[in-house]
């Protein structure tokens, strides 16, 4: 269900289908950023402001914003060096790893950590994953990771 609102009062009682925290990644060139995200992840546009320099992205559940610097209003609150991804790595999980896997790599696109198998502790048990980390052309670092299942912790 959508939010309805009449003016600016909104019925927040309504259950929202979009997720609560959307990252909005600035980019360098959108151009080349829906290039990598669109056309290599799989990502779809489901809306975008062309004149801004804006996309919103969605992979199943996955959301993303994507943002040109310089065109409309851009959140900078300090210098920006490439990379511009430095300290952080987004988790997108997809039913299958190795299609975004091989898109990458058929386009000849390197991986910043090649396709492992981990199993990480939560609580009582470990979720398994088979998972890679892609760099983003402005230097955002994805973790595209496909579940293996779960078992009880060691």
């Amino acid at each position: 269900m959508e939010k309805r609102c009449q003016g600016a009062v909104c019925d927040d009682s309504v259950v929202h289908t979009e997720p609560a925290l959307v990252p909005e990644l600035l980019v360098t060139d959108i151009g080349r950023s829906l290039a990598f995200w669109r056309d290599l992840c799989g990502f779809t546009v489901a809306y975008d402001r062309p004149e801004e320099g804006f996309a919103y992205l969605t992979l199943g559940s996955a959301h993303v914003m994507l943002d040109q610097r310089g065109l409309g209003r851009d959140w900078i609150t300090a210098p920006l060096d490439p990379p511009l991804g430095r300290g952080i790595n987004l988790q997108i999980g997809v039913p299958d790893v190795d299609g975004v896997l091989s898109a990458l790599l058929g386009a000849g696109h390197p991986l910043f950590l090649k396709p492992e198998t981990r199993w990480y502790r939560a609580g009582e048990e470990e979720a398994g994953v088979r998972q890679f980390v892609v760099a983003d052309p402005d230097g955002y670092l994805l973790r595209f990771q496909q579940s293996i299942g779960r078992r009880r912790a060691r």
